[in-house]
């Protein structure tokens, strides 16, 4: 798996989870639940992971959604 993006925005990684299972995209959200040892602070940022073969088609699904 390669890290595709870093970030604390909810909403963006809402919008590209459902993109990627709409894509067939298989990606995990690390680091979800840390916001109960740093206290809700949004301090560690949430990182996506995606399969290696499919990071391209990540990649470009990210950058659409950064692009709207």
């Amino acid at each position: 798996m390669k890290e595709l993006l870093r970030t604390n925005d909810p909403v963006l990684l809402s919008l590209l989870m459902a993109r990627f299972k709409g894509e067939a995209i298989e990606a995990i959200v690390f680091d979800a639940h840390m916001s109960i040892l740093e206290g809700s602070a949004n301090a560690i940022p949430r990182r996506v992971m995606v399969a290696d073969e499919d990071f391209s088609r990540a990649q470009a699904i990210l950058e659409e959604a950064e692009r709207t």
